[in-house]
């Protein structure tokens, strides 16, 4: 515990320059020290007999400094933007001083008034922070969330974020960029991931991140779905098991690109927006009538799939490289394309009904099996026969 005769380090949150609070006034008018930025200085205002102490560079220096005046019995208040327990500097005061030894005043967060200004809740959003934390950490955990607020820093601005995700294959976003909320000059703007990654902004900022019409992103864990559950044209689809067996094969990481190429009904597709939210999924497919039939799929289920219609390989040339591709159809032209396209480390799933390209295949790629269904059919008050579906091959790879 704290030694009574030590003062506490008060710990004040402001939204454009103003305490939330008596207590948080009360701690301010009792401060014989005031430590904070230049701009949080500048807003506040402190009296006139108050030290101030600027907030910058390393803040082991200002928590010696602040250890100094503790030890005088000066009472020491530290500002913050928002709530500084929240990605604030609670936790590092917390470790030089000890918990025990803060007294915190929030405001509200920076997050919950970007989300306020847009008029919606942030119970269900994902909150990662790129400020003074690693980017790819924040890109991986901000890929799959359908809500998302990420905190920019000087380091990691919001351009850079747009450029990451857009880098990593992140699926269509609305994108809302909040720039010093509840301060004079406060900016909001609103575009695409193409118009984050391409502008300029000022980075102490919150970017707050949307799919499209606010769908949940949140992955399944079923997969293989019968066919009736895709429109699709006079039995040309992926049939349940070996869309299993392909989908499994492909490994889908949480995010990337994933290609169907000769999409068809779109089934593959589909299943794998859904199995991983955070993947840019791109159904690829010459046929008009075809092409609608995906997006009704899509819609039906929920997915965020992008659909090209156009002839493989032409129709590849200005998407991105992929991670994943499942070919159902274009031949080994096709494949051959892909693979020279696929990311490192990255894997093609193809399908084939005829014995020669299917070992064509498994010459480029190393793996090959043989899907045989036989399905369960009522034979009349007899009994029961097993129907067998025509035998597809599933080559995977490469190695």
């Amino acid at each position: 515990m704290r030694d009574d005769a030590t003062p506490s380090v008060d710990v004040v949150g402001l939204i454009g320059g103003t305490a939330f609070g008596p207590a948080a006034h009360a701690a301010l008018a009792a401060a014989d020290v005031v430590v904070g930025s230049t701009r949080q200085l500048d807003l506040l205002a402190p009296r006139a007999d108050v030290q101030r102490v600027v907030l910058l560079g390393a803040l082991d220096g200002v928590f010696d400094v602040i250890a100094e005046h503790r030890a005088r019995q000066a009472r020491v208040c530290v500002l913050a933007s928002g709530d500084p327990g929240f990605f604030g500097i609670v936790r590092a005061l917390g470790t030089r001083f000890s918990p025990a030894a803060l007294r915190v005043f929030p405001a509200p967060s920076s997050i919950a008034l970007a989300f306020a200004r847009l008029g919606l809740p942030w119970d269900d959003a994902v909150v990662v922070s790129a400020h003074g934390r690693d980017l790819d950490d924040a890109v991986a955990r901000a890929l799959p969330a359908a809500k998302v607020a990420v905190l920019t820093s000087p380091d990691n601005p919001p351009e850079t974020v747009g450029a990451a995700l857009v880098a990593a294959g992140c699926g269509p976003r609305c994108v809302t960029v909040v720039t010093r909320i509840g301060e004079p000059g406060e900016t909001l703007f609103q575009g695409d991931l193409a118009a984050l990654a391409a502008g300029a902004f000022d980075p102490m900022s919150i970017v707050v991140l949307l799919a499209p019409d606010h769908r949940s992103a949140q992955p399944t864990l079923a997969w293989g779905l019968a066919e009736d559950r895709f429109a699709h044209r006079a039995g040309m689809i992926t049939k349940a098991e070996v869309r299993a067996v392909a989908l499994g094969k492909l490994a889908l990481p949480a995010a990337g690109v994933l290609w169907d190429v000769g999409a068809g009904s779109g089934s593959v597709a589909v299943e794998a927006a859904r199995l991983c939210p955070g993947l840019q999924v791109v159904a690829i497919e010459i046929e008009e009538a075809s092409v609608g039939r995906i997006e009704e799929n899509a819609a039906a289920h929920g997915a965020q799939i992008r659909v090209v219609h156009g002839r493989a390989p032409e129709a590849l040339a200005d998407l991105p490289d992929p991670d994943r591709v499942f070919v159902g159809g274009g031949g080994l032209a096709v494949l051959d394309a892909v693979l020279a396209r696929l990311r490192p480390d990255g894997v093609v799933v193809a399908n084939y009904a005829l014995v020669d390209r299917a070992v064509a295949a498994w010459q480029r790629l190393g793996n090959l099996v043989e899907v045989a269904v036989s399905r369960g059919a009522g034979v009349g008050e007899q009994g029961v026969r097993l129907a067998a579906e025509n035998p597809v091959f599933v080559c995977w790879g490469p190695e």
